[in-house]
């Protein structure tokens, strides 16, 4: 049985720009993180106070009641406690009040008083456990309970104690009260779902801060990875036509079919292509990093367009250059040279139709302030489908990859002018080089 083992592949072989972009998840989710635990802390505090807050506010009313009822107990002269003037000027139904009274000790109380029909029913046995935690705390107390109906109640609970009674004196019994809490709680629970629910989203507001801002931060460092692999990508280009130049050269030279002289003398040649060509792509490098300017001098535009089309169109292939007039220009004369050759060499190898002669002809002219190079084919035309991004890198008019185009366009607006494409007048397509006359603008 045949085994197929899968490559492993460590985290470290991640290229640069998906390590650039996966530290920027994560600057983006650290940010997120540390707002979120800031939110959450300060969403606890709010919520916790907003719970003190509404109990002390119960508990306040509720011990302002306690205290005015626990003026109206009496006790006779035997020590008894009397309740008839608390139950003849005080309503103890709503909010319901009970006497608790202590018998042989502190802790055995006795329900003394209950109201009949209170508006909240509650249980005996809360009634008696916030009594007896107000009696062996030996100060009010207060307590969240719930009634027979399950509905939540606050309950205060305040020892009283006889006339004349020493310090520490046991209590004499226990006045309860009792609190609608349905209100508050409810108001309480609407503030925790509110402030849940702003921090979820102020969580998820400052995750998309975070993205955007590391993303201004890495954004420098993606571009520099861009140009990188743009460097890498037309050397690459560049390189590969003169290198196959030079292995067929060898080849032939190995075999003894050529002249050794002439093969030394092509091979010259072709050296030195590859030594511009070189310089041309650091050159390129450079001007795109920002860290060169153009090299730009006085340039016969004119003269310099028919030294191309003389080296591209060897071998016979038609080319017609037509120049009205001496058009001068002031560019950095390698671009500009790169960048009309390759269009001369777009048009020589994409326009003509099967089995056709390529016809090209070239016009260099100028305004005042523009000077311009126009490259014309007898072709098929432009592809509908890539006509919109027919100046991108990897697209050419035949659809195959290329650089040729975009690195022209690159020239153009280098120097402050540009490439447009356009059909022509014999139903090929026609490319236009602008050039400003006054040299590039001011970086």
């Amino acid at each position: 049985m045949r085994t197929v083992r899968t490559p492993f592949r460590s985290p470290r072989a991640l290229t640069p720009t998906a390590r650039v972009r996966r530290l920027r998840r994560r600057i983006t989710v650290l940010f997120a993180l540390t707002s979120a635990v800031g939110l959450v802390a300060m969403a606890a505090l709010a919520v916790r106070s907003d719970g003190v807050r509404w109990r002390e506010q119960l508990d306040q009313a509720m011990s302002a009641d306690t205290n005015w009822a626990l003026g109206l107990l009496e006790t006779d002269e035997d020590g008894r406690l009397d309740t008839g003037v608390l139950l003849d000027n005080a309503g103890t139904a709503c909010p319901p009040l009970f006497l608790l009274a202590a018998r042989d000790t502190a802790t055995d109380l006795v329900v003394e008083h209950a109201p009949r029909r209170p508006c909240l029913t509650v249980a005996p046995a809360s009634v008696q456990r916030a009594a007896l935690a107000a009696v062996r705390a030996d100060d009010p107390r207060s307590l969240d309970a719930r009634t027979t109906a399950g509905e939540p109640v606050r309950m205060f609970a305040l020892p009283f104690y006889p006339p004349d009674a020493e310090e520490d004196a046991e209590p004499q019994g226990v006045l309860v009260s009792v609190a609608d809490a349905s209100a508050p709680r409810a108001d309480h629970r609407r503030l925790t779902w509110v402030v849940t629910g702003g921090c979820a989203l102020l969580v998820l507001l400052s995750a998309g801060v975070g993205h955007l801002l590391s993303g201004r931060a890495v954004r420098p460092a993606l571009e520099v990875l861009d140009r990188q692999e743009a460097f890498l990508t037309d050397a690459a280009h560049d390189l590969r036509t003169p290198a196959a130049s030079l292995r067929t050269l060898a080849e032939t030279a190995l075999r003894g079919e050529t002249d050794s002289t002439d093969v030394h003398r092509r091979t010259l040649r072709l050296a030195e292509g590859m030594g511009t060509l070189v310089d041309g792509l650091l050159t390129r490098a450079r001007l795109m990093s920002g860290t060169a300017v153009l090299a730009v001098e006085p340039l016969r535009l004119d003269q310099l367009v028919e030294a191309v089309v003389e080296d591209t169109a060897a071998g016979g292939r038609p080319v017609t250059v037509r120049a009205e007039q001496a058009v001068v220009v002031a560019a950095d004369p390698d671009l500009v040279r790169r960048a009309v050759a390759n269009l001369v060499g777009n048009a020589l190898v994409h326009g003509h139709g099967p089995g056709e002669q390529a016809e090209v002809e070239v016009t260099v002219g100028g305004e005042e302030a523009t000077a311009t190079v126009t490259v014309e084919d007898a072709g098929l035309g432009l592809p509908p489908e890539v006509a919109g991004a027919l100046f991108d890198r990897f697209r050419s008019g035949s659809g195959s990859t290329g650089l040729g185009l975009s690195i022209a366009s690159w020239v153009a607006h280098a120097h402050g002018g540009g490439l447009t494409a356009e059909p022509g007048r014999r139903g090929g397509a026609r490319f236009v080089l602008r050039l400003p006359a006054g040299g590039p603008p001011a970086p």
